[in-house]
């Protein structure tokens, strides 16, 4: 607090600079994607990775001010006033300020959100910002404040049989993933995208409380993205590609605190044989130890190849080295006295290969969850995996448009029974019953455990602007579902949605303007299937029909 008033302080009397440190955050609308799409294009240093994010374009790309990445733009000071100061080796700069809204018609919807929860009905978010730096040490405090109404809605249909509930609660009682946060209106101010640390070359160590996305994926990551708020942790990472004899590195090492969101998997909590099915998740909070390393080989342009891991445990058992950094020991014991090992660990191999010539890139990304066996016997043994593939067209030269084509695959549903039977998924855990979440929400891919989807897009690119369709198919926890009704082998109800997405963002002077409507068709929602007795098998299934709208806009100074 006392950096804080001192760089409000200095910001009040100082003249412009250029500011070379602050991080475009990661799920930045219009600008984060920008810089993507412009190396696609060759415009930019093709030994960026884009899997260790958020980037920090002064220093990858040498862009003098990275919130107005496109020459062509035209910079107002709209609001007539000073917005980046200096004083010898002081300079601040106030970072843009965004507002985002977002809307569901009938259920909660939609990840890669933040600080947002998964609510029906209206929320909102408001993220101001301010950078300052002196010599190597760097602050940038970024706030977040969510507001949602958080309406009530149907969840688990109260027309399941017990059975069904009790098999529910058999899966979410070893992960933190409530259906609703609590039966209120829902408000909530957070760190957001701050930090503080200290910068070097290409190196920085500190705090965070950032959002950050490892590996290629564009809608979803395996093991880090911006689906849950961000969390507390220290960092050492780098800034920009570290060059070698062999090629040059990417990486992040991070040491963090996850929390959980307090509330269970339904409102209200079921019963069943007259006990409650919610087992209380322990009351503690969990340390989460994490890295992430991409290597560029100099024989191969375009070529990156890289893996993550991750392991957390609960703050009382805590004892020694290993505990805080278990990439650098072996697994804890296992005795008769403590069946199960006290970790929740899950890591992943991932490439991404640039063809700048093509304009063009493929992506990969392959994990294992809780697994130590043979991967050469047994690589389908609890995996998850993403593929995808995106595609630039000329368009229209003489103005600079292009037509992008995207394809991304995600499947988390596992592919061992014997993992199915014991209500496992690829972010679930019995020895951390809160599971790989953070605040109610999955660290890694959106979609959750067991969820399988599918997603084409087509977009007109112009700049920093972007009109675009996103057609897309996603299954619900294909891991419960089977689980549920394994031994009825009740195969019909699959809870998968349909949707059609029109989203685009729009930048005019200072602003930049984004909107996505997307409709919403879910088929056996909840897995609930509308049969009476003596009824043929085919039967039609509880299908539901979900808007979404979100629109929110950005200025920057």
């Amino acid at each position: 607090m006392r950096w804080l008033k001192f760089t409000l302080f200095a910001s009040l009397t100082l003249v412009t600079t250029a500011i070379y440190a602050q991080t475009i955050p990661v799920g930045a609308k219009g600008l984060e994607d920008y810089y993507r799409r412009e190396q696609l294009k060759g415009n930019l240093d093709s030994s960026v990775s884009f899997t260790v994010r958020p980037i920090v374009p002064n220093l990858s790309f040498k862009k003098e001010n990275g919130f107005y990445p496109d020459s062509a733009e035209v910079r107002y000071n709209l609001l007539e006033t000073e917005s980046e100061w200096t004083d010898g080796k002081f300079r601040a700069k106030l970072l843009p300020i965004t507002f985002q809204t977002q809307f569901n018609s009938h259920h909660p919807y939609g990840w890669n959100d933040g600080a947002m929860i998964p609510a029906k009905g209206l929320q909102m978010l408001l993220s101001p910002g301010i950078y300052a730096e002196y010599g190597p040490l760097s602050i940038q405090f970024q706030p977040e404040i969510v507001i949602a109404g958080n309406s009530g809605f149907e969840t688990f249909n109260k027309d399941h049989y017990d059975i069904i509930f009790a098999r529910y609660y058999d899966f979410y009682n070893k992960i933190d993933l409530p259906v609703r946060f609590g039966t209120k209106e829902y408000s909530k101010a957070y760190w957001g995208q701050s930090s503080i640390r200290l910068n070097y070359k290409g190196l920085s160590i500190g705090a965070s409380t950032e959002n950050l996305w490892w590996g290629p994926g564009m809608r979803n990551s395996l093991l880090m993205s911006n689906t849950a708020p961000g969390f507390k942790h220290l960092t050492f990472n780098t800034t920009k590609p570290i060059n070698t004899p062999i090629g040059s590195f990417e990486g992040q090492l991070i040491a963090g605190r996850l929390d959980g969101s307090g509330y269970g998997p339904l409102e209200p909590n079921k019963m069943y044989l007259g006990s409650p099915l919610y087992v209380p998740k322990p009351n503690d909070w969990r340390y989460l130890s994490g890295i992430v390393l991409t290597w560029h080989p100099k024989w191969v342009p375009g070529l990156f190849l890289g893996l993550t891991k991750s392991s957390q445990t609960y703050s009382k058992d805590l004892n020694s080295f290993s505990d805080y950094l278990p990439f650098f020991s072996s697994n804890k014991t296992i005795t008769a006295d403590e069946p199960l090992n006290k970790r929740d660990e899950r890591g992943s191999l991932f490439l991404r290969w640039l063809w700048p010539e093509e304009q063009a890139e493929m992506y990969f990304e392959y994990g294992h969850n809780n697994y130590s066996g043979d991967f050469l016997l047994e690589p389908a043994n609890s995996r998850a995996y993403i593929f995808g593939v995106r595609k630039l067209l000329p368009f229209n030269r003489s103005r600079n448009e292009n037509i992008l084509l995207g394809v991304e695959v995600t499947q988390m549903g596992d592919a061992s029974l014997d993992n199915v039977l014991k209500a496992s998924g690829w972010y679930n855990s019995v020895s951390i019953p809160h599971g790989y979440t953070n605040r109610g929400e999955v660290l890694g891919a959106g979609i959750g455990p067991g969820g399988n989807m599918q997603s084409v897009e087509v977009s007109w690119i112009s700049g920093l602007k972007r009109l675009g369709l996103q057609l897309e198919r996603y299954v619900h926890n294909t891991d419960f579902y089977y689980y549920a009704y394994i031994d009825s082998k009740d195969y019909r109800r699959n809870w998968t949605d349909f949707s059609l997405a029109a989203n685009g963002e729009w930048n005019y002077k200072n602003f930049i303007f984004n909107a996505r409507l997307q409709a919403i068709q879910s088929l056996n929602y909840q897995w609930y299937l509308i049969q009476q007795p003596g009824e043929k098998y085919m039967v039609p299934g509880k299908d539901v029909f979900n808007l979404q709208l979100q629109a929110g806009l950005t200025y920057r100074f």
